[in-house]
């Protein structure tokens, strides 16, 4: 640990610096968190996958055993019923106070522990734009996105400015998990530790800024914004904060109204008791939390639809056959089929690596469908060609092998317990496996 950072936080806890240097020796927080739009706390238990404590910070989270971080393998994990996540890394969306119909940005989602978070309490209803600028992470949280099951919402790769620009004034919510030097997380990459440096913690906090610009760009009049990081900092918290405020007298701090963590350091006339930090001896991994609403008046952009597709009678057919739930609006990209129960947006120049629920891809004259169809479901029950696979099928399916399953002609909806998980195709004596190559198991 370098010397220089441990003095600083030396000056910031004062009489807790022991204790807070005695933590980074202990084990680290591990935990779930539940995609309560598929599974429900008892299925969970029942299935006895894992000791499960619960957390103060979300009701929907769970501390985990150390030895048992491996469920990331576990069929559940594969179906989207969890989430892997430290259970204090919930705690901004928790503060955030997502409803059911909110219009939720996320301008740095990657990789989407937050973004499913929302998605989860937004229940398909609504509209979430989540959003990440590096190319490789944005493909990381579109994966997450897509095993959760989730579809009422836009995965976008694109400069905040850019975004917030093209969707001015239209949302609800807006959370801005920002980019940090990470000093929270030192127990958990040691790579944050070792690039760490004062002019590092600089230079983060002029790129919070910067995007905290973008994000008040984006609220609508009394919009809630989030501003979260991962470290201690003030020069990336407190100070980020203060600056904003000052730059924007209309945002207004307001009490998040949680009892865990801790409150904020002081710094200026800042209020520091509406500021939430947690520190490993508050059962987590490092974070601080700042809530904000924006009292003026919002100029909002008038957002542009796609219009309705035309599509081949095979694709009617395919989705008339194989599912029982319709959608109201369809459209086709660049031979891709997209569903959704919300008009699609057209936003112009913004990278959109989906929106809506992929069905599938127009191949000559049929339809290949897509692991995103089958795996939005809830329940088998979704569909009208089904099969249940037991422990030791789904295992073998998910390293890539046939199902020995006579009967099923066609493509076929594959579940674990009940819940979908992949596809395969049938031609009466086997059920060829379609599992996605990228997600299948190796040495297990």
């Amino acid at each position: 640990m370098k010397e220089v950072f441990l003095q600083r936080m030396q000056q910031y806890l004062g009489n807790e610096y022991e204790a807070y240097v005695e933590s980074l020796s202990k084990p680290l927080y591990r935990g779930l968190r539940l995609n309560t739009t598929k599974t429900t706390i008892q299925e969970i238990m029942e299935e006895k996958l894992c000791t499960l404590k619960p957390s103060a910070i979300c009701n929907k989270a769970y501390y985990i055993q150390d030895e048992e971080s491996s469920l990331g393998n576990h069929a559940a994990h594969a179906a989207g019923l969890f989430y892997m996540q430290e259970p204090s890394a919930s705690s901004a969306v928790e503060i955030l106070g997502v409803e059911k119909g909110d219009w939720v940005l996320d301008l740095c989602a990657a990789p989407g522990g937050k973004t499913t978070q929302i998605a989860d309490a937004l229940a398909h209803t609504g509209f979430l734009v989540a959003n990440e600028i590096d190319p490789k992470r944005a493909q990381v949280l579109l994966s997450n996105m897509e095993r959760l099951g989730f579809y009422e919402c836009m995965i976008t790769n694109a400069n905040p400015k850019d975004l917030t620009k093209a969707m001015k004034g239209c949302f609800d919510k807006v959370l801005v998990d920002a980019p940090c030097s990470g000093e929270g997380m030192f127990r958990k990459h040691s790579k944050a530790m070792d690039d760490w440096s004062v002019e590092h913690v600089k230079a983060c906090a002029q790129r919070q800024k910067h995007i905290l610009e973008n994000a008040y760009e984006a609220l609508k009049e009394n919009g809630i914004l989030v501003y979260s990081t991962c470290t201690y900092a003030m020069e990336e918290n407190e100070e980020v904060i203060a600056d904003f405020m000052e730059k924007h007298p209309d945002m207004e701090l307001l009490d998040p109204c949680v009892s865990f963590g801790r409150c904020g350091f002081p710094y200026k006339d800042l209020d520091s008791e509406k500021l939430v930090r947690i520190l490993p001896m508050d059962k987590g991994e490092g974070h601080f939390v700042a809530k904000l609403r924006k009292r003026a008046v919002a100029t909002t952009v008038k957002l542009k639809t796609m219009k309705p597709a035309r599509l081949p009678s095979f694709v009617n057919d395919f989705l008339t056959t194989q599912r029982k739930q319709s959608f109201a609006y369809m459209v086709e990209i660049n031979q891709k089929v997209y569903v959704k129960n919300t008009p699609f947006l057209d936003l112009k120049n913004i990278r959109v690596l989906r929106q809506g629920m992929l069905v599938g891809e127009i191949v000559k004259n049929r339809l290949e469908p897509h692991q995103h169809f089958y795996v939005c479901a809830k329940s088998n029950d979704e569909f009208y060609q089904t099969y249940d696979m037991s422990d030791e099928e789904c295992l073998s399916y998910r390293k890539g092998n046939p199902l020995a399953v006579v009967g099923y002609k066609g493509y076929v909806a594959l579940s674990w317990h009940h819940h979908p998980i992949a596809f395969a195709k049938g031609d009466g004596m086997v059920l060829k496996n379609k599992y996605p190559k990228g997600l299948r198991l190796q040495g297990v």
